[in-house]
């Protein structure tokens, strides 16, 4: 009697997303006084290693990631902790990829410095996790310098504050008759003060020609109660602000040196830039101020913190959604739960939502799309759908070096009109009905 062969199990196909895409991957648990790394087992007597902060420990874990065949490491952006270990892991050759936190959850009731390691190790591993955005070296330190640059300007601002709380603790007015007491006349008015002037009448004689009220209503509103101690207050944010103002300077002196170190990279240029209009021309290769609604420090904020770079995102869609300013996609049982935008701390969008946000009195095509899409949707969602149009502008200057030509309101106004006559056109079809434009007819003058 023949007896019938075993049969020979079949070898299962995996799905690319369970195969090891990276065999020889790290995981590291970022920590302020230590990190933990995991490395694949059986790529060392020890897979899981806790180094400290210092220097000399992040070296010697580069070391011993390189002995262990790592190729690419996964870390969480925990706060500013990540940023000597992924500067020192990238100098020693090794691909280094940032996660979101959100997106590598560990199992519920499992928590730990191993286990999150080990875990992230895992996910690498098998090609489950995409790295955050990070533009190159140079952008980086363009955009170190613009941050720090925004910090000083609200460091500044808050000592204008100081400043006003001190003149009305005297009671003097000034902040109600001049737009900004940091301007001419203003700091004029102030450093008198604080040299020793108390007459409201030579005081306002220090007024600026071009100041919209008169001597006589200024001098009213300076007449207060000169207290040393109020006087103290309001010296101190002075000098406060002027130290910010000063630093500012030096750090657009710092921004201006980094934007023309940009043309080094493509060829000898025509001289330093000579102000940051041109040095963003000459960096990008477009003009985004030409724009509506994105100035000069819109768009250094813009170009900082995305680069030129537009490969990065595959389509425009791809871009907005990175910035955060698409609708969101939460569907279950085939109903749509919700579509707003999900939230994201993105220092672009955030310039862009200032962009769209300055264009209510706009008379160019997109502060008329505003206006439109504010009397629909309300001022937030206008806001986001106007930023969202500003980004895919952005998006096409930038990687297809094309020039911004707005079309303006009437042009915008007669287009979209015409759009919504073909709509009715289309709907008056389909029920039967056909749609017939009526034209006015012209009063005919009275005979004489």
């Amino acid at each position: 009697m023949r007896t019938r062969k075993p049969a020979r199990a079949k070898k299962m196909n995996l799905p690319k997303h369970l195969q090891h895409i990276n065999p020889h991957a790290a995981g590291i648990d970022v920590g302020s006084r230590s990190h933990f790394v995991a490395v694949p087992e059986g790529s060392c007597e020890q897979s899981v290693r806790e180094f400290t902060s210092f220097t000399d420990d992040l070296h010697r874990m580069a070391d011993w990631l390189l002995a262990c065949g790592v190729t690419t490491v996964v870390m969480e952006s925990t706060g500013i902790y990540w940023i000597p270990v992924f500067e020192i892991l990238e100098s020693r050759g090794l691909e280094v990829r940032l996660v979101n936190a959100r997106h590598v959850k560990n199992v519920p009731g499992r928590k730990s410095d191993v286990l999150d390691c080990q875990w992230l190790q895992r996910l690498h591993s098998y090609g489950l996790l995409e790295g955050a955005f990070r533009p190159a070296e140079q952008v980086c330190t363009l955009r170190a310098y613009v941050r720090q640059r925004m910090n000083l300007v609200r460091y500044a601002s808050a000592h204008i504050q100081h400043m006003q709380k001190a003149l009305s603790q005297m009671n003097l007015q000034l902040a109600n008759v001049v737009s900004d007491i940091t301007g001419v006349t203003g700091m004029r008015i102030i450093k008198a003060v604080l040299a020793g002037e108390r007459d409201a009448l030579v005081l306002a004689r220090l007024r600026h020609p071009r100041c919209k009220n008169d001597e006589s209503t200024i001098a009213r509103s300076l007449k207060g109660n000169f207290r040393p101690e109020h006087l103290f207050s309001l010296k101190q944010a002075v000098e406060l602000y002027g130290f910010y103002q000063h630093q500012i300077g030096e750090c657009d002196r710092q921004i201006l040196d980094q934007l023309a170190s940009f043309d080094a990279a493509d060829g000898p240029a025509n001289g330093p830039p000579a102000n940051l209009e041109q040095a963003l021309l000459r960096m990008s290769g477009v003009d985004l101020t030409r724009i509506d609604g994105i100035d000069t420090n819109s768009a250094l904020k813009i170009i900082s913190e995305i680069g030129t770079d537009m490969s990065r995102w595959k389509t425009a869609r791809h871009f907005a959604s990175w910035l955060g300013l698409c609708p969101g996609t939460k569907v279950s049982g085939g109903k749509v739960l919700s579509a707003k935008s999900k939230p994201v701390a993105n220092r672009a969008a955030a310039a862009l939502r200032m962009a769209a946000f300055t264009l209510f009195r706009s008379k160019s095509a997109l502060g008329a799309y505003f206006r439109r899409q504010r009397s629909r949707l309300g001022a937030p969602k206008a806001i986001t759908a106007t930023a969202h149009k500003l980004a895919r502008l952005v998006y096409s200057m930038l990687k297809h070096g094309t020039a911004y030509v707005d079309e303006g309101q009437k042009q915008y106004e007669e287009r979209y009109r015409t759009r919504v006559v073909q709509n009715l056109k289309r709907k008056a079809k389909e029920l039967g009905y056909a749609l017939v434009e009526v034209v006015e007819k012209q009063p005919q003058p009275e005979a004489t």
